[in-house]
């Protein structure tokens, strides 16, 4: 039997795969490993500021792709923001924001022609990912822009 879920919620999701987790045994599971806006939210809400711009950079500003002078014109020492992106991908599986296997949005890019001396020149994201992401991006920025703005949240219905 096959089944494909579409347009689940996260607690759904995070649920029917406890459900399948117990049964592991008898079935064969896998999970959509791509970006969502959802998922890309999520990332850049537990990113620090410091990467969180890192990666503005890269998805809003470079379409996909920064060369690590202009970001380290802009954030400074590439190290910061690059641990806390590298960390936000293993945090995220851990608490259930996205699956084992779901690839990093931003990658490093290493200079081809001296490939024994490892310094980044630049950072990218794949295509397909640069839509998602910048869709977050406005979501984020809306958010911000309604709590300077003392706009209230709307209210939970449960």
């Amino acid at each position: 039997m096959r089944i494909t879920i579409e347009g689940a919620s996260e607690e759904f999701e995070r649920k029917l795969l406890a459900l399948l987790a117990e049964h592991r045994h008898e079935l064969t599971v896998s999970t959509g490993t791509e970006w969502t806006a959802e998922r890309a939210e999520r990332y850049l809400r537990s990113l620090p500021a410091g990467a969180r711009r890192f990666a503005e950079v890269v998805v809003v500003d470079g379409d996909g792709h920064a060369d690590a002078d202009r970001l380290r014109s802009i954030v400074g020492k590439l190290n910061g923001p690059t641990v806390a992106l590298s960390r936000a991908l293993p945090r995220g599986v851990r608490e259930g924001w996205w699956p084992e296997g779901t690839t990093a949005p931003i990658t490093v890019v290493y200079d081809p022609d001296n490939p024994s001396w490892q310094k980044a020149v630049a950072y990218e994201m794949a295509k397909e990912n640069v839509p998602v992401f910048r869709a977050a991006f406005t979501r984020l920025t809306g958010d911000s822009r309604q709590a300077e703005h003392g706009a209230a949240a709307p209210a939970s219905m449960g």
